[in-house]
């Protein structure tokens, strides 16, 4: 694993300014070209699919990058050939937020996501944020479900991303309620904070960047900026 890129799961803030240092951190030592993917966003509609297109589009270019776009809008797209050409050489593949399950289901062992893992275990950065984030794990959780859970990619599959988590805790106690249910006893869960990105690689020390902390919730452990936590992963 150790041959890896970096993964970056993200509490929000994906595409703003906030995140610009952190989005630069990310394309230290990679080719100047970001892949983006806005597909847990489908189920909000099209208006609020272009605008994260269109917002991810801009801080890329911002960044001096080539953007590239692989957002799929079910598994028959995912599963087109082309995505082996389009996510090649990539040096930032970004998952960005919405419905985590809507995700999973789209992307789990398609052709892109075949492409995605491919490259990261190549050296190409993979960051998630948000819904992106949860999906790098083993298991989402259904939105407005009860309980239910899905499969996830499972780049991190012992793993799972409460984000938003300084507003979740408080505000959204049954989406805290379904992002713990149904745990393996091997799964470690941490809450993101918004604005706030855990990175490292599997195997070694996560770095906490950004305003807010990270939270482990097995051993509540918190975190800040400059802090790194060791994960089970």
């Amino acid at each position: 694993m150790s041959h890896t890129g970096v993964v970056a799961l993200v509490g929000s803030g994906e595409y703003l300014d906030v995140m610009h240092d952190i989005d630069l951190e990310l394309m230290t030592g990679q080719p100047p070209v970001t892949v983006q993917i806005a597909t847990a966003a489908v189920p909000d509609g099209e208006k609020r699919l272009s605008y994260w297109r269109d917002l991810g589009r801009r801080h890329g270019e911002n960044l001096g990058l080539e953007v590239r776009d692989a957002t799929v809008y079910d598994r028959d797209e995912a599963n087109d050939p082309r995505w082996d050409d389009v996510l090649h050489g990539a040096g930032l593949i970004y998952l960005s937020g919405g419905n985590p399950a809507f995700l999973a289901v789209t992307l789990k062992d398609t052709v892109l996501w075949r492409a995605i893992e491919r490259e990261w275990r190549a050296g190409s950065t993979l960051a998630g944020c948000s819904a992106g984030a949860m999906v790098l794990c083993g298991r989402v959780p259904v939105l407005r479900g009860d309980g239910e859970m899905v499969d996830a990619c499972g780049v991190l599959p012992t793993l799972r991303v409460i984000p938003h988590y300084d507003v979740f805790r408080d505000r959204y106690p049954q989406m805290m309620r379904a992002s713990l249910a149904h745990l393996d006893a091997d799964t470690t869960v941490v809450g993101i904070d918004e604005e706030t990105a855990l990175i490292g690689r599997p195997g070694e020390g996560w770095r906490v960047a950004g305003l807010g902390a990270v939270t482990v919730l097995s051993t509540d452990q918190v975190a800040r900026a400059g802090d790194v936590v060791y994960l089970p992963v």
